[in-house]
């Protein structure tokens, strides 16, 4: 059986006394979870001050982006040795928000996941798919490719061990959701593209759902068979709220 995981984007927001205070928040709550793993992605600056509190404890601690590149003259960029240096032993890559934003190709996507997996990090691999694919019927399409991209690139060998995290980026930030049909035949689909670059690859990645991610709808979204979890946005500024979807995880890992 897959662990579940949950995962909350900070994407640029917090102060430093806020940042702390929520991971102090976050890693005192998760005490009794002990059936599944939480990560926080806060900003590059407050990474220390996370690790340092999380030190000797359950809640992991991962960077929201990676550059492909180990060293060089690559003036604002943060290497992959850098943040496990920093004891990150997670990041995101290839999130719709760098994508759009920053023209991130496939290929980008690709080289930053072989650079996070070459330094130990685990690779939460963004795919998903914007509304007017979705209304033109090229959601299964869009996504097959985003994640062929990196299976062709670093191999299911290279792959093993990441997370993939579906994000339909007409709910990210939105308020709208994927109704948990829709999230499942995605998932479904990408386990399928797993299954054939190796079928143990499909059974054991770990796929989470990302799209408005909140305590409402969490137990509904993570009662899915493919569905190993939740990367969460906004949703997880909120230790309340955060905490409580990852109860929904645990409760629904318990019942399988």
């Amino acid at each position: 059986m897959r662990r579940p995981l949950v995962a909350g984007n900070w994407k640029l927001h917090g102060t430093r006394a806020g940042a702390a205070s929520l991971v102090e928040a976050i890693a005192s709550g998760i005490v009794q979870l002990d059936a599944i793993d939480v990560v926080v992605c806060p900003t590059f600056l407050h990474l220390a001050d996370a690790a340092a509190r999380i030190a000797g404890r359950t809640l992991g601690l991962g960077a929201q982006d990676v550059s492909a590149e180990a060293e060089g003259a690559f003036t604002g960029e943060v290497a992959a040795p850098m943040l496990a240096e920093y004891g990150c032993g997670y990041v995101i890559v290839g999130h719709s928000e760098r994508r759009a934003r920053h023209g991130e190709s496939d290929a980008d996507v690709a080289a930053k996941v072989a650079a996070a997996a070459g330094a130990g990090l685990v690779p939460i691999v963004c795919v998903g798919e914007t509304l007017a694919e979705r209304d033109a019927g090229e959601t299964l399409d869009v996504v097959r490719r985003q994640l062929q991209a990196v299976l062709t690139q670093i191999g299911a060998e290279g792959f093993a061990g990441s997370v993939v995290a579906y994000e339909p980026i007409w709910a990210i930030g939105t308020g709208r959701t994927a109704t948990p049909a829709q999230a499942q035949e995605v998932h479904a689909a990408i386990r399928a593209v797993l299954a054939d670059a190796a079928s143990e690859l499909a059974a054991e990645t770990r796929v989470l759902y990302g799209g408005s991610v909140k305590a409402a709808n969490a137990a509904e979204l993570f009662a899915g068979p493919d569905i190993d979890g939740g990367l969460v946005g906004g949703a997880s500024l909120d230790a309340t709220e955060f905490l409580n979807i990852c109860r929904s995880a645990a409760a629904s890992a318990a019942s399988v």
